[in-house]
């Protein structure tokens, strides 16, 4: 039984084709690359099988005397250390691409030129490299650097530099003034204009790059937080994300700080520079951020979203019989696509109705509805902090504190804007630690010091507060039958009021608290609020400013 031996050295060539249990050829090619590391399958060597054949060619077009194939012109290099290094802090250039000559050197790297360029390895590997004009922007994990393109500086005796032409791809490196870099965030990166803002983790700070140089904006105002932040994100085995864009839509700076995987919470927020400061938090994980002509995309798990949409894409369907308090029912007549999220609409459907299951048939919703048969039902997935599907409620946090050296009670909260917004907590300053009764609680606690304050219950909405004279009361949205009353804000010549109503339990050595007293008492208070879920959810609502009435309660 003959035997097919492939020698290295020889000049020889194999062609193999050998049929598969499914009757299709198998190019099988060279018998050195075994199938675990990539090679082409082999089912079977039998070449003495139908279909199957084997030819050993030595010469080109196998013909008689024709010129064999030989080994060619082989470059020699003599290498005093063949193995492979890593260089961190250098970069390597390759020849020139000119597509009206048709001359394409991108796959030559001459050993015999000066084709490398290497930065301080002291201040750590080169993350990311921007070209811009002709500067090249080097980002190392310590430090931030410029280099000239097609150019030097060729510098006198007094120190003074001259940009002049040359033949170096990357001239001279100048590093900017402050001990900067990105870290092991290249991921943080955005541009616009000629601004770029990135994160440097090891001084836990973002910046932003100028012309002017390297400024840090997470000192205005959020000094502590991404102190903390891009500490929480990293842990001694694993490096946290800061995923940065720019929004073109809204001319903002977003950050992202994501820990591992899914191992920490996330948090989104954004940086104004026309005001020169963050703006807002969003409830939205990107992996990616992109910013296209004038629109702004973030991808998530594969997918590509687009932020500020403002066409709606509406579905309509039918109820398929009556629906008696139920949040699941039969639907026909679909036309378009019903996505989870997506707000209701329709006779007898109640306020903030959104989609929460999506079947072939049938829909479920957040809310237990009552609805007749063959009701026209209408679906838009124009809904306002609607991120991936999911939907949320906006809320802003601020602070009352006027007159600041006065302990104040503060007994009204208002606010100027759309309807729909309700007060989630207002809560005032915190007394000094005090023993609780001022006595010990006991030999073993740990310490029996008590900081209180004042907070209230939360003061809904002037929708969501109101109920009618009905027997039993309808409320919210279904509030229909005269007089109605409100149990949260009343509205008067489009300012929105209500009473603060105290909730506190009693303080050490407190007389009176909780509800015997009106408002709250403190130098300062805490206030949050956000949107409901039944006024035009996912429409505009507007907050344009928020004031209290309030009584000082001593002058000192």
């Amino acid at each position: 039984m003959s035997a097919v031996i492939e020698v290295k050295y020889f000049n020889s060539f194999i062609l193999k084709k050998t049929l598969s249990s499914a009757s299709k050829p198998m190019w099988n090619g060279s018998f050195g690359i075994p199938e675990s590391v990539g090679g082409y399958p082999r089912p079977n060597d039998d070449t003495t099988a139908a279909g199957n054949w084997a030819i050993e060619e030595a010469r080109i077009d196998g013909g008689y005397n024709n010129t064999s194939v030989d080994f060619g012109v082989k470059a020699y290099l003599v290498e005093e250390e063949p193995s492979a290094s890593l260089r961190i802090n250098s970069l390597i250039y390759s020849g020139i691409f000119n597509s009206r000559t048709g001359v394409n050197q991108t796959n030559v790297f001459s050993v015999g030129e000066d084709i490398t360029k290497s930065v301080d390895p002291a201040n750590g590997s080169i993350q990311r490299l921007y070209a811009e004009n002709t500067n090249l922007t080097i980002f190392q994990e310590l430090k931030v650097s410029r280099a000239l393109i097609d150019k030097d500086a060729i510098y006198s005796a007094e120190g003074g530099g001259t940009v002049t032409s040359s033949n170096l791809v990357i001239g001279a490196i100048q590093p900017y003034l402050g001990k900067y870099g990105i870290s092991k965030n290249p991921e943080s990166f955005a541009v616009y204009g000629f601004t770029k803002y990135f994160s440097d983790s090891n001084n836990n700070v973002i910046l932003k790059l100028t012309n002017s140089g390297i400024d840090e904006i997470s000192s205005a105002g959020m000094v502590d937080y991404f102190r903390d932040e891009l500490d929480r994100i990293n842990t001694s085995s694993q490096q946290g994300f800061v995923k940065g864009g720019w929004d073109i839509h809204s001319k903002q700076y977003v950050v992202s700080t994501q820990g591992y995987y899914n191992l920490t919470p996330f948090n989104t927020l954004t940086y104004d520079d026309r005001v020169k400061g963050w703006t807002s938090f969003f409830t939205y994980k990107p992996d990616q951020l992109i910013s296209c002509g004038n629109k702004f995309y973030t991808a998530k798990d594969g997918g590509l979203f687009v932020h500020y949409n403002e066409q709606a894409s509406l579905a309509t369907a039918q109820t398929n019989g009556a629906v008696t308090n139920n949040s699941t029912f039969a639907i026909d007549n679909i036309n378009g696509t019903i996505e989870v999220g997506d707000k209701v609409t329709g006779l007898g459907v109640k306020a903030g109705t959104l989609v929460t299951v999506v079947g072939a048939s049938q829909v479920t919703v957040n809310l237990s509805q009552t609805i007749s048969d063959n009701v026209l039902l209408t679906f838009n997935d124009l809904i306002r902090n609607k991120f991936y599907g999911v939907n949320n409620a906006s809320s802003i946090k601020f602070i009352f504190n006027p007159q600041p050296n006065l302990s104040k009670v503060f007994k009204t909260v208002n606010y100027e804007g759309s309807n729909g917004w309700q007060v989630n907590s207002i809560v005032s300053d915190t007394t000094g630690p005090s023993l609780l009764n001022g006595t010990y609680i006991s030999a073993t606690t740990e310490s029996s010091f008590v900081q209180t304050s004042d907070t209230t219950s939360n003061i809904y909405s002037y929708t969501e507060g109101a109920y009618d004279s009905a027997s039993p009361p309808n409320t919210g949205a279904d509030a229909v039958v005269l007089p109605i009353y409100r149990a949260g804000f009343y509205r008067k010549e489009n300012k929105y009021y209500a009473n603060i109503v105290n909730s506190s339990t009693a303080a050490p050595q407190e007389v009176i608290f909780g509800e015997s007293m009106s408002g709250i008492k403190g130098y300062f208070c805490e206030v949050t609020m956000s949107t409901d879920s039944i006024t035009d959810f996912g429409g505009t609502k507007e907050l344009f400013a928020a004031s209290s009435v309030y009584n000082t309660s001593n002058s000192y």
